[in-house]
């Protein structure tokens, strides 16, 4: 398992199109990830769990994965949330 605890970088947060390159994202991988944020963990792949988060930009989440070469995925994952998704 890989753990990334990082900053959302999106101007808007987490919010409709960011959201949904999210959880595509994720979907492509075929690993097991959580995301973590205001106490609440969810299935990041659910474009409407993502957003029910509301998390804005700045907001620090955590992902976990899980899996064969989790910590690239892992890696890859914090990289996609520390870009501005809405650029």
């Amino acid at each position: 398992m890989a753990q990334r605890t990082t900053t959302v970088a999106s101007s808007v947060g987490l919010h409709a199109r960011p959201a949904a390159v999210l959880a595509k994202a994720v979907a492509k991988t075929g690993h097991e990830v959580t995301l973590t944020a205001k106490g609440k963990t969810i299935d990041p792949r659910s474009l409407l769990s993502v957003i029910a988060l509301s998390i804005g930009h700045g907001d620090e989440v955590t992902l976990d994965v899980t899996g064969d070469d989790a910590e690239r995925v892992a890696d890859e994952l914090q990289a996609l949330l520390e870009s501005d998704l809405d650029a």
